[in-house]
């Protein structure tokens, strides 16, 4: 009989709960791409990362503050950041003023948008870079145009895939919501 080894969560030394070894692991590699990534700070990083890998029904701020061993304020500051940028939510439970938090399920939509809004940025620096050179430095166009063309047609080609995957996951959202 297989049975999963438990341990005690910590991050940076501190209690999170009871969690599987791999659990533990993947809050960490979540919450250090987090960072590197979406440049959140590390706490909140952590606190998006254990919304991600756990169930719907969310924590308390109480319990966010047990599992993180941080501060009230610290707690508080991070979770503000997370429901203005929509990574996470609250709701309350009728009889109990308690707030408790989830993550949205918006997280894989909102990285598809912060990506398209990169490669659209990007996609416009590359038209102004081949027009300027077509027209101020024609031989150095004449000699790399195919390049710039090459990276203009990715990003074209990047900025679709990504708009097609957000409509469908849009379409997902509203149908799951029955709308």
């Amino acid at each position: 009989m297989f049975r999963t080894k438990l341990y005690i969560c910590t991050y940076n030394n501190h209690f999170m709960g009871i969690c599987s070894e791999e659990k533990r692991l993947l809050i960490e590699e979540v919450g250090l791409h987090l960072e590197d990534s979406h440049k959140l700070t590390p706490l909140a990083s952590r606190i998006y990362a254990i919304m991600i890998l756990s169930s719907d029904e969310g924590f308390s701020f109480e319990e966010i503050m047990t599992i993180t061993q941080a501060s009230k304020s610290s707690v508080s500051a991070n979770i503000s950041l997370l429901v203005q940028l929509n990574y996470v939510e609250f709701y309350t439970k009728t009889g109990d003023r308690k707030r408790y938090f989830k993550g949205t399920n918006n997280y894989l939509k909102l990285t598809l948008q912060e990506y398209l809004t990169t490669i659209d940025k990007e996609l416009k620096l590359v038209k102004k870079i081949n027009k300027f050179n077509k027209v101020n430095n024609p031989t150095k166009f004449i000699e790399n145009e195919s390049m710039g063309v090459f990276f203009q047609e990715y990003l074209t080609t990047q900025k679709e895939n990504l708009k097609t995957t957000i409509e469908k996951m849009r379409a997902f959202q509203n149908q799951d919501k029955g709308l």
